[in-house]
């Protein structure tokens, strides 16, 4: 159970998002501890569906079963990445040097951990896809209580290591950096946050 909780751990960090976005955004722009910090709030978001969704499965699925759920989610979701996208586009940063550094002025780490965990807890499919990897895992024939920690341990650790990793890896692009492109980077970013939301809101409207 751990190797496929490992397996489906790397699957997951592979994807493209506004996850992604967020974790260099911070990392690019502020350094290894705003990125950490966004991964600590996206690695807090994860515990706390791992366990609600395992422990409290049959109310996780009557909620996702409301019709208006998806949809809800969605819009709210949306306008949280266009918020922050806004946020990033118009707010004109202030560069600084620091130890042969261009960084952008720092903001509190605990707005990057926020802004982690509410990209992730909003995300319909953050919802959907631990609600579904608890109901295939305890549906699962073979399943044995005891498989549950080394799976949910090998997915999470997998996750906490990659995004670890991507911030490491951001952190050697930044001192390479200049400061007209560092101011460049995160109105991309903001795009990039503004693209998610609209189409997450276009989605949840038409497809959900």
């Amino acid at each position: 159970m751990l190797g496929q909780g490992i397996l489906l751990g790397l699957g997951l960090s592979m994807l493209v998002g506004p996850l992604i976005v967020a974790l260099l955004e911070a990392s690019l722009t502020q350094g290894f501890r705003a990125g950490i910090a966004v991964g600590g709030g996206i690695w807090i978001s994860d515990a706390l569906f791992i366990l609600f969704t395992y422990l409290g499965l049959a109310y996780v699925e009557q909620l996702i079963d409301w019709p208006g759920f998806g949809l809800t989610l969605g819009l709210i979701g949306g306008l949280v990445l266009i918020a922050f996208g806004l946020g990033a586009v118009l707010f004109k940063p202030k560069v600084k040097m620091a130890g042969g550094e261009t960084s952008i002025k720092s903001r509190p780490l605990s707005r990057w951990m926020l802004k982690g965990f509410l990209i992730n807890t909003l995300n319909p499919f953050t919802v959907f896809f631990w609600t579904g990897v608890a109901g295939s895992v305890i549906a699962s024939p073979d399943f044995k209580p005891a498989d549950a920690f080394p799976f949910y341990a090998g997915v999470f650790g997998m996750i906490v290591l990659s995004d670890t990793l991507k911030v490491w890896l951001a952190k050697g692009i930044r001192k390479k950096i200049k400061s007209g492109f560092l101011q460049k980077l995160q109105k991309i970013a903001g795009i990039a946050l503004l693209c998610f939301g609209i189409l997450l809101i276009i989605r949840s409207i038409w497809f959900l």
